[in-house]
């Protein structure tokens, strides 16, 4: 009996020292991130209507819709979190990805505008070299501005349940599952007309994957030095691909676009009208309370005498 206990001793202490030897492995890791599910983020490059090493899952349009530029709230809370997560802007990796998908051409309209102005500046005072070429007339009109936002973005659940209720038991393996959690981000792009600021288009998109903070949870970031996959920004992973979700699904509604209409015209009142009102759909409704009476036929007829 003592012998068969010792076996199991010494088979425990053997997956012990496996799972020790794959947690050193797992530690500060995450895994990949995805669009809608488990896959990869924007990466590559792009120049002109060409893209290189980008994402295969990424939508691409064979002709462009129009010029886009993108303006981010950054008085927004999601923003202001992302400062906190040492995130910086969204714009760079959105303008990357649009390009790569050769949806809509960018213009420029954040901070190197400055710098576009400050050269016609030169120019106007006659500080730039002759034939420099800079002109009145020559920028291009955003057709189109792209607002991003994050609804939501953070660790949800993962497995701390299981490790928390059986950690005590399992040994190593409730440490593994205990230290297991979810990054999930959701994401929205939304694309307004600038001469008319008719919304065009809204898309939703959503990503997550799982973050092994192993030895961070183990050890309290003690001599092994807290490795969580958190503290090497996966969220910030996992946003990106939120957003080429979005993406991905807005390119598929435009596809299919078809302009929303009003009866007499956007703007113009709409069909839904009020007692009283002045536009065509409150003078329908008037017409409909107060219905005119019928005009009666005297009823003689003339004769001719």
């Amino acid at each position: 009996m003592s012998s068969v206990r010792n076996r199991s001793s010494l088979g425990l202490s053997a997956l012990t020292l496996t799972l020790a030897a794959a947690m050193a492995l797992m530690s500060g890791c995450a895994t990949d991130p995805s669009l809608g599910g488990n896959k990869g983020t924007v990466s590559g490059a792009a120049g002109g209507g060409t893209a290189e090493n980008n994402n295969s899952s990424l939508e691409r349009c064979p002709e462009s819709l129009g010029t886009l530029a993108i303006e981010e709230d950054t008085n927004a809370p999601w923003y202001i979190t992302l400062q906190q997560y040492r995130l910086g802007s969204t714009t760079p990796v959105l303008r990357l990805m649009i390009q790569q998908s050769n949806c809509f051409v960018i213009v420029e309209r954040g901070k190197s505008l400055n710098n576009m102005m400050r050269e016609r500046e030169f120019a106007r005072g006659e500080e730039s070299r002759a034939g420099s070429n800079f002109q009145k007339g020559q920028m291009v009109a955003a057709d189109y501005t792209m607002s991003p936002s994050i609804q939501f973005s953070g660790k949800t659940g993962g497995a701390s349940g299981f490790g928390g209720g059986f950690g005590g038991g399992l040994g190593v393996l409730g440490l593994v599952a205990g230290s297991m959690s979810k990054n999930e981000a959701s994401t929205t792009l939304l694309l307004i007309d600038n001469r008319s600021g008719v919304q065009i288009a809204a898309a939703e998109g959503t990503a997550g994957n799982f973050d092994f903070g192993i030895f961070g949870a183990a050890f309290g970031g003690g001599g092994f030095g807290g490795g969580g996959g958190f503290a090497k920004t996966p969220e910030g992973k996992v946003i990106t691909s939120a957003f080429a979700d979005s993406f991905n699904q807005m390119v598929k509604a435009l596809r299919n676009y078809k302009a929303q209409t009003v009866k007499g015209g956007l703007g113009t009142g709409g069909r839904l009208g009020v007692s009283g009102g002045e536009t065509a759909a409150s003078k329908e409704v008037d017409a409909a309370n107060n219905p005119k009476p019928a005009t009666k036929s005297s009823g003689k007829s003339s004769t001719k005498k």
